[in-house]
């Protein structure tokens, strides 16, 4: 369905068609915008590669190991890290253009535990042997991020595990090879990551806690790291260790990272103890989860009904009930276990919107080792990434769990800056305002992204950045797309959408 808006106007969704919809926001409503370490932080420009990049990651092993690369199945771009935006290098011009261009109040962005402990931590405990152990140079880039970002008035939400594991932690092409005889294991590993990963959010908690308060302890957990990297490549983006079809493996991961998201949510309360915004809270800690929005393909189908349940139980809710109800579904199957040792740990939910999927049932399920929930087993018969009234849908989802919500991700590619990013930009945040307005309690919005970054498998051929980076100039100076960045900034500077706007940007 596509309300239609009057030319200046948006008019109410509460029947009052004569009276104007507020498009304002509360002027301590962040608007901000999002980007992740491994992404943006190599390819800088006159820093030496040795002391700019970081090899010691899964995911930079993935993406420049021959034998990974030059097979075509693995669906890799061939970028090299050289290509990237070399934030490292220039991040005080990027947070200037931030705060002063954007208008933003807040940046995402996420500490690489690769970067700051490249060999083992286990059996080195407690604050002081980690401190030893960590690296100088990342310790001093990190603080220097955070005071720079203090200097402009830019908020951090950081994000402790965007995805990346140390290479002492994943051996991500062993792997790939063959699961059951590789080491490292990663999540597989589960008691070993999980241990390990909790007592790095602690020593960051501690290390930085009097420059953070707002941490997120991992990122699309579910979707973009179990299901992908142990199930079915999704979208063309080969994840590592790109094991296909392992319902089991999907499990194990799936139930490491929950009990992970806790004892990182632990660590961090336990070491964050210093109030760096003055809100009197020294640490509020949550997750950032990908929620998709999911339609039946025939509205009359009972088995399409179906499947769009399934979709949204497997996709949106059985990992926010385990996180933040502390009722786990080990089977994926709609069964749970209560556990208290998982439940009260989430402050906030970020939610990363891009997507509906409208699906269609079928009566036989095409993969019952995955999950024996599929009854009526949904197929996908459509991604729709052009449907900005889903973020409204998973914000409306989302309130009933009773926590404050960010929008931690959302964007649209735009790379000739032809609209469609301004369109999204104005599209979303009517329906975040409306969503505002019936309850639903946002208290910020991170456009994805801030420049052109390596967007994994697909290098740094998908250009989503409010500023262009273009990966064969070796100083990447960012361009901005001017139409973007002016609808951003004046919703930014104004908190309110302008009459123009919606006029120029008709919402869908």
């Amino acid at each position: 369905m596509r309300p239609a808006l009057a030319a200046a106007l948006a008019l109410s969704i509460g029947g009052c068609g004569d009276q104007p919809e507020d498009l304002t926001f509360p002027h301590n409503f962040q608007f901000g915008t999002a980007i992740a370490g491994f992404q943006v932080d190599m390819g800088c420009p006159t820093i030496a590669p040795d002391r700019c990049n970081d090899p010691n990651s899964d995911w930079y092993v993935w993406v420049t190991k021959p034998e990974l690369v030059n097979d075509p199945a693995n669906q890799l771009s061939g970028d090299p890290p050289s290509t990237m935006p070399g934030f490292y290098e220039l991040f005080a011009g990027d947070m200037d253009r931030a705060k002063n261009e954007l208008r933003s109040s807040t940046l995402r962005l996420s500490i690489e535990w690769s970067r700051l402990f490249p060999t083992s931590t286990v059996g080195v405990d407690g604050y002081d042997a980690l401190k030893q152990k960590a690296a100088p140079d990342a310790l001093a880039y990190y603080h220097a991020l955070f005071a720079a970002l203090a200097q402009r008035g830019l908020r951090p939400l950081v994000t402790l595990n965007h995805y990346t594991l140390p290479t002492w932690i994943h051996d991500p092409y062993g792997c790939h090879l063959n699961l059951a005889t590789c080491s490292p294991r990663g999540w597989m590993d589960s008691d070993r990551t999980i241990a390990e990963i909790a007592k790095y959010a602690g020593f960051c908690a501690r290390e930085f806690g009097g420059e953070v308060d707002l941490w997120a302890t991992e990122n699309e957990p579910f979707l973009a790291v179990a299901v992908a990297g142990y199930f079915a490549d999704l979208g063309n983006r080969s994840v590592p260790p790109r094991v296909s079809l392992n319902g089991d493996a999907v499990r194990t991961v799936t139930r490491a990272m929950i009990e992970a998201h806790a004892r990182m949510y632990d660590a961090v309360k336990a070491n964050d103890t210093v109030d760096a915004d003055g809100d009197g809270k020294p640490a509020r800690v949550g997750i950032v989860y990908n929620l998709q929005a999911a339609a039946p393909s025939r509205p009359d189908s009972a088995l399409d009904q179906q499947a769009a349940r399934n979709v949204r139980y497997l996709m949106n809710e059985f990992y926010l009930n385990a996180v933040i109800k502390g009722d786990l579904d080990t089977m994926l199957d709609g069964t749970t276990v209560h556990r208290d040792d998982l439940a009260g740990r989430m402050d906030f939910l970020g939610i990363n919107y891009y997507a509906r999927v409208v699906v269609q049932g079928l009566k036989d399920s095409l993969f019952p080792s995955f999950t024996p929930l599929l009854t009526f087993n949904p197929l996908t018969v459509q991604t729709d990434y052009d449907y900005p009234r889903g973020i409204y849908e998973v914000l409306t989802f989302a309130k009933s769990y009773g926590v404050p919500l960010f929008i931690t991700e959302t964007g649209h590619e735009d790379a000739e800056d032809m609209g469609a990013g301004a369109a999204w930009i104005v599209d979303t945040l009517t329906w975040v305002k409306r969503a505002l307005r019936e309850g639903a309690p946002v208290e910020g919005y991170y456009f994805w992204t801030l420049m052109d970054n390596y967007e994994w498998s697909h290098g740094m051929n998908v250009r989503m950045g409010l500023y262009g980076v273009d990966k064969t100039d070796p100083t990447k100076a960012r361009h901005p797309r001017a139409k973007m960045v002016s609808a951003y900034s004046r919703i930014a500077e104004g908190f309110q959408i302008p009459a123009d706007l919606l006029a120029q940007y008709p919402a869908k």
